[in-house]
């Protein structure tokens, strides 16, 4: 009995090593922030957003949220002085590459670019749960 105990700890075993030398890619969060050159502008809001949107026909992103700043309490550490914001997830970095080269992408750029005065970028390595 303990033999097979045994043998079962030393399959468990061989398996965690097995599994602990295969990384595991976790999913990456990218989010953008746009200000625009002309700030508040309805149509130059609208036409980024338009554009971002062209952005939902790229395969390897897995959810694409777009949106303005939100009207919650001011408070010393919210900035929202941002015009317009995009938040992608991917299935690891791999993928975020593929999109940052992709096509469709490089098109949004060339159209939209005239319109944003600055752009910041936090892109996240999600944190697995364990």
């Amino acid at each position: 009995m303990m033999a097979l105990g045994g043998a079962g700890m030393a399959l468990s075993s061989t398996q965690a090593s097995a599994q602990a030398a295969t990384p595991v890619q976790a999913k990456l969060v990218h989010h953008v922030f746009f200000w625009l050159k002309r700030p508040g502008n309805p149509a130059d809001r609208d036409q980024l957003i338009a554009g971002l949107r062209t952005l939902r026909a790229i395969p390897v992103i897995r959810d694409l949220q777009i949106g303005v700043p939100a009207s919650t309490e001011k408070r010393d550490v919210v900035d929202s002085s941002f015009d317009v914001s995009e938040l992608m997830v991917f299935d690891n970095a791999v993928d975020q590459k593929v999109y940052q080269d992709h096509e469709i992408h490089q098109a949004f750029v060339k159209s939209c670019e005239h319109l944003w005065a600055k752009v910041v970028v936090y892109d996240m390595q999600v944190v697995p749960d364990r």
